[in-house]
């Protein structure tokens, strides 16, 4: 399995058309699952503030060649084509999602040199909305500090899902924010959900990113020097 990752802005019009509904899986070929969503920048506020207008793709696949017709020769592909991409393996995962493996490692140990991306995805639980924004609002506060960071954003076609996707110099880096307690909003984070849980169902999935093409506003997240854009 493999995924990939599409960012464009293309005007708020065409991003409220390419979210509202994602592709079934197998509609297209080689496609597992998709997720489709408005890009919301992180941040401290309790209430997300979506970035209007620039839309995010996310596709689970078959293999590198199922991505290869996707990105050759699909329209949806090509209306994200002005935007930015990368390709992922996945590395670790926690939870369940449709078009996810079932044998991806579990452990929160992973070997990997270089950068890590993660993506976390959610269905929320209506009565459990107000609960998780306090709680996501003081986590976003900490990755926005968070040393290792390199690009990141949030995802949204409430109410049927919250996602994040976020790039990391290194594994390390990114279990330091994720699980460390010198800053411990996620980890909170990780406890209030245990104790009781924010969503209908969720995953948690660092990726090996490979691959990438493009860029957002001028730069390629994953380029040498890049700095962090939120």
């Amino acid at each position: 399995m493999r995924a990939s990752v599409h960012v464009a802005d293309v005007g708020v019009r065409s991003a409220l058309a390419l979210t509202r509904t994602p592709p079934a899986p197998g509609s297209i070929p080689g496609l597992r699952n998709a997720e489709v969503g408005q890009a919301a920048p992180l941040r401290s506020a309790l209430l997300p503030k979506p970035q209007f207008g620039r839309a995010v793709f996310i596709g689970f696949w078959e293999d590198d060649d199922s991505i290869d017709r996707f990105v050759d020769g699909h329209p949806l592909a090509a209306r994200f084509a002005s935007g930015w991409q990368v390709r992922l393996e996945p590395l670790r995962a926690f939870g369940t999602w449709p078009g996810l493996p079932a044998d991806v490692p579990g452990s929160r140990r992973v070997d990997s040199d270089g950068p890590v991306a993660v993506i976390t995805l959610g269905r929320l639980r209506a009565s459990q909305a107000v609960r998780f924004l306090r709680t996501s609002a003081k986590a976003e506060a900490a990755v926005i500090e968070a040393p290792g960071l390199v690009w990141a954003t949030g995802i949204g076609r409430v109410p049927k899902i919250v996602a994040t996707c976020s790039l990391w110099e290194s594994a390390t880096a990114a279990a330091t924010y994720a699980f460390g307690r010198g800053k411990p909003a996620h980890s909170d984070a990780i406890a209030a959900d245990e104790a009781k849980p924010f969503h209908h169902q969720e995953a948690f999935i660092r990726f090996r990113p490979y691959g990438a093409r493009g860029h957002l506003d001028g730069k390629n997240p994953l380029a040498e020097g890049a700095p962090v854009s939120i």
